[in-house]
């Protein structure tokens, strides 16, 4: 499958020196938080390949779903919107009643369709994205289902290249990783490295749920993914868990305290839901045992930045 451009690839390639001489290993970052603008994140990677597939299906529409400042759902609402389709969005949780910003702002800015679900409701989102489909399908549209995240093998794709992508870079730059560390969601993104052939060890931190849910996310994942000619190596990867802190989207103090830190080490922002709890990982885990992750460690940096917008009151104590 030819995927379509919408991303600017490849990302950078980055060395961390400061933070590397604080935690005693070489940290380097792969920058796809700087993939575009409205698209900004590692979803857009996937999109690639989804969209592609939509456009090629004859969609009129895309539908997918996530939480109300979902990272994934701003990227496809944007995305589509590129590509001439109408983005059809469920989003868990409750209309703000003092304005919207961050994500949500930028999906009511693209003309996204709506509907709020409740959380009972998010755990039956594939079913009612199904109905939603048929709903729509009945008036006319063609629309396309995009699973939550982007993650499945369609999607799993865009990590497949990118993993090739950052081998290309490691070469270029004469460095060899021991772990790959990036944080894990929906399973799309560990998937794909995981199935790219890097001779890292390839590492998931779970932002929610645990290692076992994960793990057999990935392996549903790659099982599709075998039509696509791609194979999940039985070793080389995992989940860690246990870094998921008060839950989704939820922050500690100790996880806000680390970001901003390395904000003013490096000038490098994550965001609170996804990044934020991995980089907390490598930190706490490198606290613990220094060669854990092995001598030099990648750090991918998925993006987010939007959903930091309207949580000002959260940062306020780490900011001092």
């Amino acid at each position: 499958m030819k995927p379509l451009t919408l991303s600017r690839l490849p990302t950078p390639l980055q060395y961390l020196p400061d933070s590397s001489d604080r935690l005693g290993v070489e940290i380097w970052m792969k920058r796809d938080d700087l993939t575009g603008l409205g698209v900004s994140g590692n979803k857009v990677r996937k999109l690639d390949y989804l969209l592609a597939e939509a456009v090629a299906r004859g969609a009129t529409c895309v539908i997918t779903t996530g939480g109300i400042q979902s990272n994934h759902c701003r990227a496809t609402a944007t995305a589509a919107r590129m590509v001439g389709l109408r983005p059809v969005l469920l989003l868990r949780g409750t209309p703000p009643t003092g304005g919207r910003d961050g994500n949500l702002l930028l999906d009511t800015i693209l003309g996204a369709d709506i509907t709020f679900i409740t959380p009972q409701q998010y755990a039956h989102r594939d079913a009612l994205m199904a109905e939603t489909a048929e709903r729509l399908a009945a008036r006319g549209e063609r629309p396309y289902v995009i699973p939550e995240g982007g993650s499945n093998a369609v999607g799993a794709l865009g990590f497949v290249q990118a993993g090739r992508e950052l081998a290309v870079q490691a070469m270029s730059a004469g460095v060899d990783f021991d772990t790959v560390l990036c944080a894990v969601g929906s399973g799309g993104t560990l998937a794909g490295l995981a199935m790219s052939g890097l001779s890292a060890n390839i590492l998931g931190v779970a932002v929610c749920d645990d290692r076992a849910y994960f793990r057999n996310r990935v392996e549903e994942i790659a099982a599709d993914a075998e039509r696509l000619g791609c194979t999940l190596p039985s070793t080389g990867w995992d989940v860690l868990e246990g870094f998921a802190g008060r839950g989704y989207a939820l922050s500690s103090p100790d996880e806000l305290a680390s970001q901003v830190a390395l904000a003013r080490e490096t000038g490098l922002i994550l965001d609170p839901v996804y990044t934020g709890k991995a980089w907390h990982a490598l930190e706490r885990t490198l606290a613990d045992s220094p060669r854990a992750l092995g001598r030099r460690i990648l750090f991918w940096h998925t993006g987010g930045l939007f959903g930091i917008f309207g949580r000002g009151a959260e940062y306020a104590d780490a900011c001092g």
